[in-house]
């Protein structure tokens, strides 16, 4: 579904990734990992267009986006809900949801919103309320209802855990095993690397904009230089597992 290879990409004349190769099969949870400034947002945001490729190919459902439009890409059918919630905060939670309709075709704005609804009820509980009056579990996932609007084949998540507490963490990561269920594909990026590779299928290990490590999700698990690549071990080759 979704296929990177030897992606370069940045911001400016600032180089971030270098080399980057990943795969997404259809109903796939597929984990990124990595320290803080190993490049997993800056790689979410180059397959949807908010950052530019200077080297390397992108392809989604077997067409190349590479350079893509951000509106294009989500239009293809791959949404993308970013790091820090970044809902509409002014608004309720309906028109949250609405905003993320405007310009939308397939399916009506109200058979999705009860989509998202029946996933998560508590948006229904507070449709009229203010997203700002919601706790950070309550925002996130009204974050990944905006995302659902887009009907998407693929969804990226980037950190969904941060910020929240624990049980709030396994009600976010059961909600996205039933959307990998329901025939969504999930890009994981996410810091709880015993849940992520928990609920994962297949996982990369990102440092130095580089993957240094990748293979099934529980076989990365248990691999002995997990922690010193997630560190910033010395290694000029990609390991695979």
């Amino acid at each position: 579904m979704l296929k990177i290879a030897g992606l370069n990409s940045g911001y400016g004349r600032v180089s971030v990734l270098e080399g980057v190769n990943l795969e997404v099969d259809e109903r796939e949870i597929v984990v990124i990992l990595g320290p803080n400034g190993a490049g997993k947002t800056t790689l979410l945001n180059s397959i949807s267009g908010v950052a530019k490729a200077t080297a390397g190919t992108i392809e989604f459902d077997g067409k190349a986006i590479t350079g893509a439009r951000p509106e294009q890409v989500v239009r293809m059918g791959l949404a993308h809900c970013p790091e820090g919630r970044q809902i509409f905060q002014r608004l309720t939670v309906e028109e949250n949801l609405v905003a993320a309709h405007i310009g939308r075709g397939g399916k009506s704005f109200e058979a999705l919103r009860n989509e998202v609804f029946e996933l998560f009820p508590i948006l229904k509980e507070r449709r009229n309320g203010m997203a700002s009056r919601m706790s950070g579990g309550q925002q996130q996932m009204l974050a990944i209802g905006r995302a659902l609007m887009a009907e998407p084949k693929l969804l990226m998540l980037d950190e969904p855990s941060l910020g929240l507490a624990p049980k709030i963490i396994q009600q976010i990561f059961h909600i996205i095993l039933n959307l990998s269920k329901s025939g969504i594909s999930i890009l994981l990026v996410e810091q709880n690397v015993q849940l992520a590779l928990e609920c994962g299928d297949y996982a990369y290990l990102l440092n130095t904009g580089r993957v240094r490590l990748h293979g099934p999700a529980q076989k990365l698990a248990t691999h002995s230089d997990i922690g010193d690549l997630y560190l910033g071990g010395a290694t000029e080759e990609t390991l695979h597992v």
